[in-house]
């Protein structure tokens, strides 16, 4: 028998069970309340809600119960763990990996939803309705199902079999999820085979996606009464401006790619602002400092880190530009330079963190 023979034998029998996958997803959903997560609207889940009744399953078969799952609660915030369960193969070193699907979803307002969201639907269309089916609580109940089928079944798999539940996915934090588990190498083996990415929020399989860089750019000004605008720096117009300059660089730059067509993406390479912050003030002031932030979803046709160092350029060359026609301005009286001994900030300026 040829290898693929030989792991199509040894995986007969296991399937999913439709209503055990019902019940297991009513259970997730119900708690997904919790687990809403949107930091900038104060909404920070406890994804021990949805690892409580993961755990409920795999509980039974975890080694030290005499089954074969090896099960690691990996806890860097308290109420938020990842989990980590492996079913060994024959070989120590060969694995594969199913890993990205979070624990945490993004946030439902009731009063949009027809049904409630947070309550699981099943209707006579066959479809399941409720807040997380698809991103990202469907992946962990199925997971979690083929985790306890192997469990029960044993198949002698050569590869081990590595699932990882992730914590705090959808907003953007760091010092909870995946990027602390990786810090800490306890993936490190993953290196030695196939890893899956499970978190596609739709209900097809995703072939392949794009990448999210987060950024934050930071415009500075100088605060001023708005009934002498000359004497002011007005970081709103200074960073709206300079992200229409820095998109359509981006675009120039990193426009689509023909590989992205033949693996079916949606679309290319973008770069938009989400999120506008500002200095807190009254209105007949002109705002010191300005921060817009958004993404950047690339795909993987492109090399992340050199799109950092090019955008970082582009700040770069803006920051020596205030002064000239590159930024434009709004109005007569608006500039992002002022003269004279009493102007305390000189020249409006650029940052940019990811």
């Amino acid at each position: 028998m040829t290898a693929t023979t030989l792991l199509i034998e040894s995986l007969k029998g296991i399937a999913l069970d439709k209503n055990e996958y019902v019940d297991l997803l009513r259970k997730l959903i119900g708690v997904s309340r919790n687990v809403q997560n949107n930091p900038r609207q104060g909404m920070i889940p406890k994804e021990s809600f949805v690892a409580n009744h993961v755990l409920s399953v795999l509980d039974p078969y975890r080694v030290e119960k005499g089954g074969p799952l090896i099960i690691k609660e990996l806890i860097y915030m308290e109420g938020r763990p990842n989990l980590k369960i492996t079913f060994p193969g024959s070989d120590p070193v060969k694995t594969t990996g199913l890993i990205g699907s979070h624990m945490d979803v993004v946030p439902a307002n009731p009063e949009t939803w027809k049904r409630d969201p947070f309550e699981l639907s099943f209707e006579e269309d066959d479809k399941l309705y409720g807040r997380g089916t698809t991103d990202c609580l469907g992946h962990v109940a199925m997971i979690t199902l083929l985790l306890k089928a192997l469990a029960i079944k044993k198949p002698q798999l050569k590869r081990s079999v590595i699932a990882l539940f992730i914590a705090g996915e959808e907003g953007g934090e760091t010092g909870v999820g995946v990027d602390m588990v990786v810090k800490h190498g306890e993936i490190d083996e993953l290196k030695n085979g196939t890893c899956y990415w499970i978190d596609s929020a739709d209900s097809q399989p995703c072939v392949g996606t794009a990448g999210a860089m987060q950024w934050h750019l930071k415009a500075t000004g100088r605060l001023f009464h708005s009934g002498l605008p000359h004497r002011g720096i007005n970081s709103i117009e200074l960073a709206s401006e300079a992200v229409g300059i820095i998109q359509r660089r981006f675009y120039e730059d990193f426009p689509p790619h023909p590989e992205e067509s033949k693996y079916g993406f949606a679309t290319p390479s973008t770069m938009k602002p989400t999120q506008v912050e500002c200095a807190k003030g009254s209105l007949n002031q002109i705002c010191p400092w300005t921060i817009m932030s958004g993404d950047i979803r690339l795909t993987p046709f492109y090399d992340p880190v050199a799109v950092m160092q090019t955008v970082e350029g582009y700040i770069r060359d803006l920051n020596t530009k205030m002064d000239g026609d590159t930024i434009p301005t709004r109005g007569p009286v608006s500039k992002y330079t002022l003269q004279g001994d009493d102007i305390d900030v000189k020249s409006g300026k650029l940052e940019i963190t990811w």
